[in-house]
C-alpha cells in the first residue's frame, strides 16, 4: 500500500470520525433542546396558572371593592331620597299655609276695596265742602285763594329770616365761648391717647470688641485695613486707648450702620484684608437697603396704610435712618400719623387720609439728592411725582407754611408735627435751653425800634412780631422782617426754619356818651 493510498485512509477516516462526532453532538443537543422546551412550557405553565389566579384574586377583590362602593353610594341616595321626601312634605305644608293666607289676603282686599269706596265719596262730600267754604272766605276777605296764600308765604318767610337770624347769632356766641375749650380737649385728648419710645440719635457708634488685641488687626499693617474701611464706608474709625471700644462717628446713621455691621462680620469671621472689606461692605450695603425696603413695608402695614408707591415705602424705611435735631425721624412720622389720625376722628374727617398725610409728611428730609428746596416743598414734589392725591400733597407741602392751606388736613398736619417735636423729651434739648432759646428769640426782635410785643410759637419755629402803627408804615414792616430773619441766621442755633411774621394793626376807637 502505498503512501497515497494510506493518506487518503487516513483522510476518509478523519472525516467519518468527523461526521460521527457531528451526529453525537447533534442528537445530545436535541436532546438538551428538547428537555429544555419541556421545562420552559411546563414553568409557563405554571406561571400562567400563578399569573391567572393572581388575576382572579385582583378580580375578586376589585369586585369586592365595587360592591362595597354600590352599597354607600345605595345608601346615600336613600339618605336623599329620605331628605327630598321630608322637603316635598315640607313643601306641600307651606304651599297650603301660602294658599291659605292668599285667601285671607284677598278677603281683606275685598273689604279694603268696599271701604275705599265709602272713602272716595266722603272725599267727594269733604271737597264740596271746602269748595264752598273758600267760596265764602273770597266773599268774606275779598281776596282770592292764591292771593291770600302768596301773604302768608310772604309772612312765614319774615318770620323764618328773624328766627333763623337769632338761631345763628346764638350759634356763634356759643362757639366762641367753646371754641377754645373744645380745641384744647381735642388737641390732649390726641395727645393723651398716642404714646410713642423716645429715642434720641447722636453722630457717633460705639462698636465694642472681645479684647484690645483685634484692634491691630482692624488697624492692618500700616493702617491698610482701617483706611479701605473709611474708603469702602464713608465713616470716621477712630481707635484709640479705650478700652474693647472702638468709635465710629458719621453724620449719616445709613453709613454708621453699614460701617458697624461690616465691622461685626470682619470681627467675626476673622478674615480682615482689603479686598475682603470691599467685599463684605458691599454685601452690608445691600442688606442695608434690603432692611430699608423691610421697614417702610412694615410701618406701613402697622398703620394701616396702603396703595403706596414703592419708592415712598423705601423712602419711609430710610426715615429709621435720619434723625431731626435728636429725634428719629420715623418714630416723629409714625407719632404724627397716629396724632393726626385720633384728631381727624374727633373733627369728623377721614382718619385713613389724615394718617397717610402725617406719615409722608417729612419724606423731604431723606431724598436721594440734595436739591436747594425746603423739606416740605420737596416732599410735596415726591408726592405729586408718586400720584399721591392733591389734599394729602397740599398737606405736605403746607406743613411750615411754604405754600397755601387748601384742605383741613393741612392744619391737622401742621398742628400734629408741633406736637410730636415740641413734646417734652422727643428732642435732644434740655428744657432750660429750649426756654432760653425762645426767649433770645423774642428779646432780639424786642430790640429793633417800634416793636410793641414779641411772640415766639410753635415750639420756636415762628416768631411773631407786633409793632406799633404810628411808628412803622406797611413799606417799614417788610423790611423789619427781612432784617430780624438775617439777624437770627447770624446770631442764633436753631433746628429748621424760623418763620417772622411782622403784625402792624390801626385800631380806632371812640366813646359814645
Amino acid at each position: 500500500m502505498s503512501s497515497l493510498t494510506v493518506i487518503i485512509v487516513s483522510i476518509v477516516c478523519f472525516l467519518v470520525g468527523g461526521l460521527l462526532s457531528y451526529l453525537m453532538l447533534r442528537f445530545v443537543l436535541k436532546s438538551k433542546a428538547e428537555s429544555i422546551l419541556k421545562e420552559a412550557q411546563a414553568e409557563a405553565e405554571v406561571i400562567k396558572k400563578n399569573k391567572l389566579l393572581e388575576v382572579k384574586e385582583k378580580f375578586l377583590n376589585k369586585k369586592a371593592d365595587l360592591e362595597k362602593e354600590v352599597a354607600i353610594r345605595n345608601q346615600k341616595i336613600q339618605q336623599a331620597e329620605n331628605k327630598l321626601k321630608q322637603r316635598e312634605l315640607v313643601l306641600t305644608q307651606k304651599q297650603e299655609e301660602i294658599q291659605r293666607k292668599r285667601s285671607e289676603a284677598e278677603a281683606i282686599k275685598e273689604n279694603l276695596e268696599a271701604q275705599l269706596v265709602v272713602v272716595d265719596k266722603k272725599k267727594d262730600e269733604l271737597d264740596k265742602l271746602q269748595q264752598q267754604e273758600r267760596e265764602k272766605l273770597e266773599t268774606l276777605s275779598s281776596l282770592s285763594a292764591e292771593e291770600a296764600k302768596e301773604r302768608l308765604v310772604e309772612s312765614l318767610k319774615e318770620e323764618a329770616k328773624t328766627q333763623a337770624a337769632s338761631f345763628i347769632n346764638d350759634i356763634m356766641d356759643d362757639a366762641k365761648l367753646t371754641a377754645n375749650k373744645e380745641a384744647k380737649r381735642i388737641v390732649i385728648q390726641s395727645i393723651q391717647r398716642v404714646a410713642t419710645e423716645t429715642a434720641i440719635e447722636n453722630s457717633v457708634t460705639v462698636f465694642h470688641i472681645e479684647s484690645d488685641e483685634i484692634k491691630g488687626r482692624i488697624i492692618g499693617r500700616e493702617g491698610r485695613n482701617i483706611r479701605a474701611l473709611e474708603a469702602a464706608t464713608g465713616v470716621e474709625i477712630v481707635v484709640d486707648d479705650t478700652p474693647e471700644a472702638i468709635v465710629l462717628s458719621a453724620f449719616d446713621p445709613v453709613r454708621r450702620e453699614i460701617a458697624r455691621l461690616a465691622l461685626h462680620q470682619l470681627v467675626t469671621d476673622g478674615r480682615i484684608h482689603p479686598a475682603r472689606i470691599e467685599e463684605v461692605v458691599a454685601k452690608v450695603r445691600k442688606q442695608v437697603e434690603e432692611e430699608i425696603i423691610e421697614t417702610g413695608k412694615r410701618t406701613t402695614i402697622d398703620l394701616g396704610i396702603h396703595g403706596l408707591h414703592p419708592e415712598l415705602i423705601r423712602i419711609i424705611g430710610k426715615m429709621k435712618y435720619r434723625s431731626s435735631y435728636g429725634q428719629n425721624l420715623l418714630q416723629h412720622a409714625r407719632e404724627t400719623a397716629n396724632l393726626c389720625a385720633v384728631m381727624a376722628s374727633e373733627l369728623g374727617l377721614n382718619p385713613k387720609k389724615a394718617k397717610r398725610a402725617g406719615l409722608l409728611h417729612d419724606i423731604g428730609k431723606v431724598p436721594d439728592e440734595e436739591p436747594e428746596l425746603p423739606h416740605a416743598l420737596l416732599g410735596m414734589k415726591l408726592a405729586e411725582k408718586f400720584k399721591e392725591k392733591p389734599d394729602i400733597c397740599n398737606a405736605i407741602g403746607a406743613h411750615h407754611d411754604e405754600v397755601e392751606m387748601t384742605s383741613l388736613l393741612a392744619p391737622i398736619v401742621q398742628v400734629c408735627d408741633a406736637i410730636s417735636g415740641a413734646r417734652p423729651g422727643a428732642r435732644r434739648e434740655i428744657v432750660e435751653a429750649y426756654i432760653k432759646r425762645l426767649n433770645d428769640l423774642e428779646q432780639l426782635a424786642m430790640s429793633y425800634p417800634g416793636v410793641t410785643k414779641t411772640y415766639a410759637i410753635q415750639a420756636g419755629r415762628e416768631l411773631r412780631v407786633i409793632v406799633g402803627a404810628d411808628k412803622i408804615d406797611d413799606l417799614q414792616t417788610e423790611s423789619l422782617s427781612g432784617e430780624i430773619a438775617k439777624k437770627i441766621q447770624d446770631e442764633m442755633t436753631y433746628p429748621g426754619q424760623v418763620k417772622i411774621t411782622v403784625i402792624r394793626e390801626t385800631r380806632a376807637v371812640s366813646f359814645a356818651k
